[in-house]
């Protein structure tokens, strides 16, 4: 099969296509044919080993512990394990394992769920790491209620996208932070109020019950200034703290600041997993989240959808297309 592997970290051109065999199942796994994998900042963190600390979290020290790159993948299920309930060959599925960027994947059995019939399966594949971190930041961390005020920092990337969507199903009132390109994107997506950061600032007059701050940047004072009394702000993300910590950054300076304030500082790193993975086919099926692929790549340009996504700016996601 042809496959994604780096040997080494480094910019995404370490990324390279090979021969490599088959995956064989063990008797908790399946073996999927890859349609469609998903390309999520993750994956450049993974491909650059950076931050630092990353490599220490058991990825690898000094070079990638899984060659094969990428993790969301949506595919037809070609074999599975002895051991294996719920799944028959033929059946579509999606969710997320090592190795994804090949035409063959293989994953625990706990790691897919079947695809919901309204999605292709580039867009069941842009939505594993992304939409579900998103849900975790809303429902789990956030604790967002209907009613509630939220505001979305970074809205028209690949968690905010889905971040608008699942707040405005859960009945919040949504303000959207974006660039000017995203404007009329993230307002398609359900938020009832846009923000240009380029034309208008974050005015502290508004007060919010719930923060996500996506695109990272920004002081946790300014942030905080923008929540109630007893709001909680959660960083999903922020490339501020360098090459040693990264995204890790700000989260750090969060949960140290958090226990001497009335506000709820969070941060989160989120995996998928089938709670969150069912959670998510429910609000597809019932028509509240729709993926948004604005960017399809062969796995030969992998390299080249890894640094798109590394260097911003993107409205929605980008996925590798392996097989018609």
């Amino acid at each position: 099969m042809k496959a994604v592997i780096q040997d080494r970290y480094g910019p995404p051109e370490v990324l390279q296509l090979v021969d490599l065999p088959v995956p064989e199942v063990s008797d908790d796994q399946v073996l999927i044919a890859v349609h469609a994998a998903g390309v999520d900042r993750g994956t450049w963190h993974l491909t650059t080993g950076l931050p630092y600390l990353l490599r220490l979290s058991g990825y690898g020290f000094r070079r990638p512990r899984v060659p094969t790159a990428g993790r969301d993948v949506a595919g037809t299920v070609v074999a599975i394990g002895s051991a294996v309930t719920g799944f028959a060959v033929g059946d579509q599925v999606f969710g997320s394992c090592s190795g994804a960027y090949a035409e063959y994947a293989c994953g625990p059995a706990s790691s897919f769920i079947m695809k919901p019939a309204v999605l292709s399966f580039e867009q069941a594949a842009a939505a594993p790491t992304s939409a579900i971190t998103a849900l975790a930041a809303l429902r789990t961390v956030g604790g967002l209620q209907a009613g509630q005020a939220v505001l979305v920092v970074g809205a028209s990337g690949g968690v905010g996208a889905f971040a608008v969507q699942i707040a405005h199903a859960m009945g919040a009132e949504v303000t959207a932070v974006c660039s000017s390109r995203g404007v009329e994107f993230v307002r398609s997506l359900g938020a009832d109020a846009v923000i240009d950061y380029a034309k208008a600032p974050l005015a502290p007059e508004r007060k919010y019950h719930l923060i996500l701050d996506i695109a990272g940047g920004r002081p946790l004072r300014r942030l905080r200034r923008l929540l109630t009394g007893s709001g909680t702000l959660v960083i999903v993300g922020s490339e501020t703290g360098g090459r040693l910590f990264g995204p890790l950054g700000r989260t750090l300076q969060a949960l140290l600041l958090s226990p001497f304030v009335r506000q709820r500082l969070k941060g989160l790193m989120a995996f998928t997993n089938p709670e969150g993975l069912a959670a998510l086919s429910r609000l597809i099926e019932a028509g509240s989240v729709t993926p948004v692929v604005v960017k399809s790549y062969s796995l030969a340009e992998a390299a080249q959808a890894v640094r798109q996504v590394g260097e911003g700016g993107i409205l929605g996601k980008v996925v590798l297309s392996v097989r018609a």
